[in-house]
């Protein structure tokens, strides 16, 4: 189901997303649209705390690793295979 949203401009900024669709040759809704989608994608998902606080958790492990080499070769395998 679709909405539709009323979003007042002034005249100036109104006349420059104008300009901007019609260089893209797309209307001005779809301009819109994409803009907003692209402004959704950059947003985080979640906070940073919530980030901060896994990345501090999975600090506290200490599993065992392989040299960088040994890795990026069986990164490799896992592609070719």
């Amino acid at each position: 189901m679709s909405k539709r949203l009323q979003v007042v401009l002034p005249d100036q900024e109104m006349l420059e997303i104008r300009r901007l669709a019609k260089g893209e040759q797309i209307p001005v809704g779809e301009w819109v649209r994409r803009t907003l989608r692209e402004a959704r994608k950059r947003k985080p998902a979640t906070d940073p705390e919530t980030k901060l606080r896994a990345v501090r958790r999975a600090a506290e492990f200490a599993f065992p690793t392989p040299d960088i080499e040994q890795m990026l070769s069986e990164i490799e395998r896992g592609y070719n295979a």
